[in-house]
């Protein structure tokens, strides 16, 4: 049910993307291309990996895509979960737990201390579902971002 993706998901990795970024209400940020899916997870320097949740016919209704992490109080790597998105009409077979369940593994297995991600505020189902398994807000942490013309603002080259 759970695996490491592969260059030929991508495709299908690419296609949950703009579902997950609709469902956030934000698909016209979506703008990421399969050739950059693949330079990200399987090009020469892959900056990021996906796990991909299949169907009992193989075909894939699920993914998390992570990237490492790094505590400098525990002065070990983590694992950020960028996406975890199970299509609707797969939900509540078990891929969205069997995904983090496999990540948890690889930090147990590698050493690592933690398994951090975002929730949108909103998706009350989501927040339901991580508090279920043990996960809990970390309110005393506001996340902040530079993008667009703030991040060139920022970068000194505008």
């Amino acid at each position: 049910m759970i695996r490491p993706a592969t260059p030929a998901d991508i495709p299908a990795l690419h296609t949950l993307i703009r579902e997950l970024a609709d469902y956030e209400k934000a698909l016209e940020e979506a703008s990421a291309t399969e050739d950059q899916l693949h330079e990200a997870l399987f090009g020469p320097h892959p900056a990021a990996y996906a796990h991909v949740a299949t169907d009992s016919t193989d075909t894939v209704v699920g993914y998390a895509i992570w990237f490492l992490n790094f505590s400098t109080w525990r002065g070990v790597h983590g694992i950020y979960l960028e996406d975890l998105y199970v299509r609707p009409t797969a939900r509540g077979g078990g891929h969205g737990k069997a995904l983090l369940t496999e990540l948890a593994r690889i930090c147990v297995e590698r050493g690592y201390q933690r398994l951090e991600w975002s929730v949108l505020n909103w998706n009350t189902p989501a927040i339901d579902f991580y508090e279920s398994l043990g996960a809990r807000p970390q309110d005393e942490w506001t996340v902040y971002r530079l993008t667009d013309e703030a991040l060139v603002k920022a970068s000194g080259t505008a």
